[in-house]
This record gives C-alpha cells, structure tokens and sequence, in this order.
C-alpha cells in the first residue's frame, strides 16, 4: 500500500480495495503497532490510535481533502498516488 505522507511518526497509506469493504475513501494510518481505516470525512472506520495523534490525522484530512480525493480516484483508476505534505 503506497505511503501518501509521514508526519509525527504517523504513516498514512492509501489504496482502494477490490472488495470495498469500507464502502467509502479512506486512509490508513499507523503509529506504533497501531493502525486506523479513516474516511476522508475523518470518521474511524476500523482500528484505533492515540488521540492526540487521530486529532494530528484528523486536521491532515481537513486540510488535505481535495488531494485526497484526487488520490482515491487514481487509486480506483489503478494509477500511481501523489505523496502529500505532511502536517507542520
């Protein structure tokens, strides 16, 4: 799954999946041995983070939402993915 940002030891990853099984764009995000499926609405589809750094992801989505969906779509298109800027 190819790494869209890396910020504050959060990874953030995209890829639709054939079966859709979140029915919606999403992220994945790791942060210590812990991993997040977050909609592009910044709702915790599956998993769980630390709040101060599900917050950091959180505002990441807001500013990043229209990259983001561009990203969905050529994830959905089999194209390659943009990295995006990390959360300063």
């Amino acid at each position: 799954m190819p790494v869209l940002s890396l910020f504050y030891g959060i990874i953030v990853r995209m890829c639709a999946e054939i079966d859709r099984k979140h029915h919606t764009p999403y992220i994945i995000a790791v942060y210590a041995g812990e991993e997040a499926a977050i909609s592009l609405d910044g709702k915790v589809l599956e998993g769980d983070l630390p709040k101060s750094k599900l917050r950091l992801v959180e505002a990441w989505i807001v500013i990043h939402h229209d990259d983001l969906a561009a990203n969905w779509q050529l994830c959905t298109e089999g194209e390659q993915i943009f990295q995006i800027d990390p959360l300063k």
